[in-house]
């Protein structure tokens, strides 16, 4: 049962020789979740909280989403589970990647227990790489700019962090083309 995989996830330690914190995974689901988000791995601030995606980043999927905070954290309408569980500490150039022992050990247990998913986001280059394997392309650009060729099951898009602004101006395409499609199909599922 998804509350059973969900106990063992929030009770992992797998890694947690490898953490700058003691492990607080961070995940959220439910039987009836109909999207799953896939990110990258929690922040500081989302480590403290226990709330994912609960720093500016949220807040900007969200506006892509066009959704607002209820809808987002509603389990039975969103499933979110990140590449990595918990916070990977900090490095000179940002957050370390994600640790890759949460998506071995959990991801498919997970995915196995949410029969109603109708669209998967594959939020980064992580996230990305591990679930379109040899089909994402060179660099994570390529794959959001070919979302298509992904759909119906999945849609690649670039993290909302902050510090990917300048990525965002250099690529207006991201704006007028996927942000729309994102919003429609999203519009479209939560309403069946």
């Amino acid at each position: 049962m998804i509350e059973d995989v969900l106990s063992a996830i929030r009770h992992c330690i797998i890694c947690k020789e490898h953490l700058p914190n003691y492990p607080k995974p961070i995940i959220s689901a439910s039987l009836n979740s109909k999207i799953l988000i896939i990110g990258q791995a929690p922040g500081q601030k989302v480590q403290h909280s226990g709330v994912p995606w609960d720093d500016a980043s949220g807040k900007t999927l969200r506006e892509w989403l066009n959704i607002n905070s209820d809808q987002f954290y509603d389990a039975n309408l969103f499933a979110i589970m990140p590449m990595g569980f918990c916070y990977p500490g900090t490095g000179k150039n940002g957050d370390f990647p994600p640790r890759k022992e949460c998506a071995i050990a959990w991801h498919k247990k997970v995915i196995e227990q949410l029969p109603n998913i109708e669209l998967t986001l594959l939020i980064g280059k992580y996230a990305q790489d591990y679930y379109l394997s040899s089909n994402a392309k060179e660099n994570l650009t390529k794959t959001v700019e070919n979302h298509l060729e992904y759909l119906p099951s999945y849609l690649p898009l670039p993290h909302p962090s902050p510090r990917n602004a300048i990525w965002l101006k250099k690529n207006e395409w991201f704006k007028t083309d996927v942000i729309p499609l994102l919003q429609d199909r999203v519009r479209s599922i939560l309403k069946s």
